[in-house]
């Protein structure tokens, strides 16, 4: 569900034309619908209440990784969503976004001492110990500050699920999280040491998964954990069950929706008397946002291929390029016309600088506006600004009102930030 519809012949976001908006903002741009996000993350809260008894009072904590902009991350915060956040500049984005941090989850294969020395300072919940070397490290850190921290123990299942194998997070050969044993073993040294405080088990076994029985299989493994934990006398009270639920890019029908996830997650946790939390972010984010951008050109070969050049490249949308992933995309003002192969290309000079090939579209020519759907997770996060091109800006709407969330920067903004080195200027 989202909230981007033709209106008198023109694709608006929610009351917003996004013709007028590229005639006052510029193209590319991300195009945020508030009311998509509120939607989202009402349709997981009501799923999450209406199983209370098997998974108390559920923290929903959004992946900042997904779609880390401050007023987006400010629109969930107010609706009392948490975040999960994988540095020390996430959970700053986090904090200064309103979201306190009895709410923030710090999960990471790669934390740094002074990132958990922070971490413990502003008091996030939990953090996510994913290693052997990571705990004794922070069992260091914490003593150092007559601290301790609660932390829960990151399971590798060794179930991999996901779109593609670069997002895949749980199998045997992937770098997160320990294995059963191990983590059994992490939570009994924990558990002997004053400066942490074991208070679950985590797994995150992938992005993208459209089958709930993998996620069903790894959350079966935390509950035996649980109960092997506590039949030699640990305390465990909460397990993070991460986050992967996908979103229909390709607009299938087959996908889960939210409340069968929840269902099952309660099914399998029900009498386990804890307190689940999960870490959605394209679930919540993805069909939120749009990339906004306008056809430079149409370029049509004598050997009969077709390029649609757009001025959005793969600096701005990643995906395609990084996972082949599929983009549906939309005319802002349609117009009638056979459908015809394109192969959508923006102006990098990468072969790899392609969003699709031989795409069935309707008639496009230069100077049209068009929309990559779906756009609202891992778009602008990843974007760079390679070969010198500025970042895209961002615009949050709600109703009728929009609002640069991120303003696009020229080029003299890039270049003041490279001081010359002092030598060179002589």
């Amino acid at each position: 569900m989202h909230y981007f519809d033709l209106k008198d012949g023109v694709l608006h976001a929610e009351g917003v034309s996004l013709e007028e908006l590229a005639a006052e903002v510029g193209t590319p741009t991300y195009v945020y619908s508030s009311a998509t996000l509120r939607r989202h993350y009402g349709l997981l809260r009501d799923a999450c209440d209406a199983h209370k008894p098997a998974l108390g009072d559920a923290l929903i904590a959004f992946a900042v990784k997904a779609n880390s902009n401050l007023s987006v991350l400010a629109t969930l915060a107010k609706l009392g969503c948490g975040a999960d956040t994988v540095s020390e500049g996430e959970i700053r984005r986090a904090l200064a976004a309103g979201v306190p941090g009895e709410r923030i989850i710090f999960s990471g294969v790669g934390k740094t001492d002074a990132e958990l020395a922070f971490a413990i300072e502003v008091g996030v919940r939990q953090i996510n110990v994913e290693s052997s070397a990571e705990l004794e490290r922070l069992i260091v850190v914490a003593a150092a500050k007559s601290a301790s921290p609660a932390i829960a123990i990151r399971v590798n299942p060794k179930i991999g699920a996901g779109g593609h194998a670069k997002i895949t997070t749980g199998g045997a050969g992937d770098k997160f999280g320990v294995p059963v044993e191990e983590a059994l073993s992490l939570y009994a040294r924990a558990s002997a040491s004053p400066h942490v405080t074991p208070v679950g088990l985590a797994c995150h076994i992938g992005s993208q998964i459209t089958d709930l029985t993998p996620l069903e299989g790894a959350f079966g493994v935390l509950r035996q954990m649980t109960e092997t934990l506590r039949a030699d006398g640990h305390s465990v009270t909460r397990l993070d069950l991460g986050g992967g639920l996908g979103v229909p890019y390709y607009g299938e029908a087959d996908t889960p929706p939210p409340s069968a996830y929840v269902a099952m997650a309660a099914r399998v946790l029900d009498g386990l008397n804890v307190e689940a939390a999960f870490e959605p972010g394209r679930l919540m984010a993805a069909n939120a946002g749009v990339l906004l951008s306008r056809v430079i050109q149409v370029n049509e070969r004598t050997d009969g291929r077709r390029f649609l050049v757009l001025d959005a490249a793969m600096n701005d949308l990643m995906r395609p390029a990084l996972y082949d992933a599929f983009h549906d995309l939309k005319a802002v003002t349609p117009r009638a016309g056979e459908m015809r192969p394109y192969d959508v290309v923006g102006p990098v000079c990468e072969t790899g600088d392609t969003f699709a090939r031989d795409r069935a579209l309707p008639p496009f020519e230069a100077g049209d506006l068009v929309v990559f759907m779906s756009a609202g997770a891992y778009g602008a996060v990843m974007s760079s600004e390679y070969n010198t091109r500025p970042l895209t800006a961002e615009v949050l709407v709600d109703g009728d009102r929009s609002a640069v969330i991120r303003p696009r920067p020229t080029y003299d903004e890039m270049l003041a930030r490279e001081p010359m080195a002092d030598w060179l200027n002589d």
